[in-house]
């Protein structure tokens, strides 16, 4: 159990990282210009761990990080994609129930 919570906690760090920067905000111009640092900033974490993960399957072929790492690095890209996905999916959503509204 050790071993999932370890690999979860880069995940579980930029989840409170948004959280932090959604609290920032203050007032309606405030929290949309919030909501684009918050879509910068996560965008830039993705991108991040996929690069992370990587650079440990590169050492892991060239034998200097072991499989553990590797596991644990793909992981952390894994949730962070997945969290991306949903995000985007819950946008595309939001925009399409918005364009259905009666004018």
């Amino acid at each position: 159990m050790a071993d999932a919570t370890t690999s979860l906690s880069p995940a579980l760090a930029r989840y409170a990282r948004a959280a932090d920067l959604a609290r920032q905000g203050e007032g309606e111009a405030a929290s949309a210009a919030s909501f684009g640092a918050l879509l910068e900033k996560v965008l830039e974490d993705a991108v991040a761990a996929g690069r992370e993960s990587e650079r440990v399957a590169t050492g892991a072929l060239v034998g200097e990080a072991n499989l553990q790492d590797v596991v644990a690095a793909v992981h952390a890209a894994e949730v962070t994609l997945q969290t991306v996905v949903a995000v985007r999916d819950r946008m595309i959503s939001a925009y399409q129930d918005i364009l259905r509204m009666p004018i």
